[in-house]
């Protein structure tokens, strides 16, 4: 019988610098891509709770079944993302963000 381990990549956290986490390669993608198709590319951006509401149309039912676990997924491919300077944040509340 053979396993299948899903593929792995790294995550960061823009508010835990140094600390990165294995997850699941296929998740990551699929949330990171309907991350970018919805984001605006400058300022004011959209809210966080925007972005959750804007994304779960865009993510592959295979992985997202329902939109399950998108919640957790879209927080988590945001932090990764500003980590990596890919989307910023405005200094604003509630928290808004935008392609950088």
């Amino acid at each position: 019988m053979e396993s299948h381990t899903p593929a792995k990549i790294i995550i960061e956290n823009v508010n835990h610098p140094r600390q990165a986490k294995p997850a699941d390669a296929a998740m990551y993608q699929a949330m990171k891509q309907a991350i970018l198709e919805v984001l605006p590319a400058k300022s004011p951006g959209m809210t966080v709770a925007e972005m959750q509401e804007c994304v779960r149309g865009r993510l592959p039912e295979q992985l997202y079944p329902d939109g399950a676990k998108s919640g957790w997924w879209t927080k988590a491919v945001q932090l990764d993302l500003e980590a990596k300077g890919i989307i910023t944040r405005e200094k604003v509340s509630p928290l808004r963000l935008h392609k950088a």
